[in-house]
């Protein structure tokens, strides 16, 4: 490898592309990746907003059960 092969980006292994093709491939790819490390953090959700505390657990199977369901836990 010589100094000019280390320092390229990007190199066209197959085929003779124009200029304006090669614009075009650096110019989505720079896209890309600059879309990466834009992304918000995602907002911290807090255990008070959490709807399954909410529901009731299954009830007992048994002859009584219809009993027990009207019982405070």
């Amino acid at each position: 490898m010589t100094a000019e092969d280390e320092n390229e980006a990007l190199s066209v292994v197959r085929g003779e592309p124009t200029a304006e093709e090669l614009a075009a491939l650096v110019a989505v790819i720079a896209s890309r990746s600059a879309g990466e490390t834009k992304r918000p953090a995602q907002p911290k959700v807090s255990g008070w907003t959490d709807r399954a505390r909410y529901v009731r657990g299954r009830l007992p199977h048994s002859p009584d059960g219809w009993r027990a369901s009207a019982l405070p836990r």
